[in-house]
C-alpha cells in the first residue's frame, strides 16, 4: 500500500471481520473490505479510519489519542481585551463594529432595513498591527466566545482530514454561540496549489 493515496473517513458500522460501512469525508456510505493487516480490535463505530482513495477499503486507523482540535484551536470565553486597549485604528474599529458587533448585539437593525449583515471580515496587515487584539475586543464587547484557529493547521496530509476539522470548528462555535471564529494565517488556506496526485494539500478547503 506504500505510495497509495489515502483519505480519511468515518466508520459507520462493522458488518463482520472483513467488511464495514464507511463514510469518506462527508460523502455517501460505502460497503467496503477491511484489509487483513488492520487491527480490528481497535475498530469501533464512529472512529476515524484511513481509506484507500479509489476503493475506500479500510487500510488503517487514525490515532485519536490526542484530539486534533487541541493543537488547532484556542477557545477563550469572554476575552478581557477591549477597544480601550487598541491604540489608534479608529477607522478599523468603527468598521468592525458595524460589520461584526452590531449584527450580534442589534440584529433587528439589519432586519428592519431588509439587508443581511456580513458573515465575516478579512483583517490584513503586518504582524503586530492589532488584528488579533481587534477581534478579541469585539468578542469582549459582544460577550461572545473567541475561537482562534491557525489556518496552516487546516491543511492536512490526508484527504478529508482538513474539511473534518473545519466542520468541527463550526460545530464547536455553534455550541458556544454567540461565537467569533478568528482564523489566523488565512493565506495558508488559499495558497497556490501545485500539481499533485494525492494528499490533503490538493483539497479545496
Amino acid at each position: 500500500m506504500r505510495g497509495t493515496p489515502m483519505t480519511v473517513g468515518t466508520l459507520e458500522e462493522i458488518i463482520d471481520d472483513e467488511h464495514a460501512i464507511v463514510t469518506p469525508h462527508a460523502s455517501l456510505e460505502y460497503y467496503v473490505p477491511i484489509l487483513s493487516f488492520v487491527d480490528k480490535d481497535q475498530l469501533e463505530p464512529g472512529c476515524s479510519v484511513l481509506l484507500n482513495h479509489r476503493s475506500h477499503a479500510v487500510v488503517g486507523l487514525m490515532n485519536d489519542e490526542v484530539d486534533p482540535m487541541v493543537s488547532v484551536m484556542k477557545v477563550d470565553k469572554a476575552p478581557l481585551e477591549s477597544y480601550a486597549d487598541i491604540g489608534g485604528l479608529e477607522t478599523q474599529v468603527r468598521e468592525i463594529k458595524e460589520a461584526v458587533e452590531l449584527p450580534l448585539t442589534n440584529p433587528e437593525l439589519y432586519e428592519d432595513i431588509g439587508i443581511k449583515p456580513p458573515k465575516g471580515v478579512i483583517l490584513y496587515g503586518e504582524p503586530g498591527t492589532g488584528k488579533t487584539l481587534l477581534a478579541k475586543a469585539v468578542a469582549n464587547q459582544t460577550s461572545a466566545t473567541f475561537l482562534r484557529v491557525v489556518g496552516s493547521e487546516l491543511i492536512k496530509k490526508y484527504l478529508g482530514e482538513g474539511p473534518k476539522l473545519v466542520r468541527e470548528i463550526f460545530k464547536i462555535a455553534d455550541e458556544y454561540a454567540p461565537s467569533i471564529v478568528f482564523i489566523d494565517e488565512i493565506d495558508a488556506v488559499g495558497s497556490k496549489r501545485y500539481d499533485s496526485s494525492s494528499g490533503g494539500e490538493k483539497e479545496v478547503q
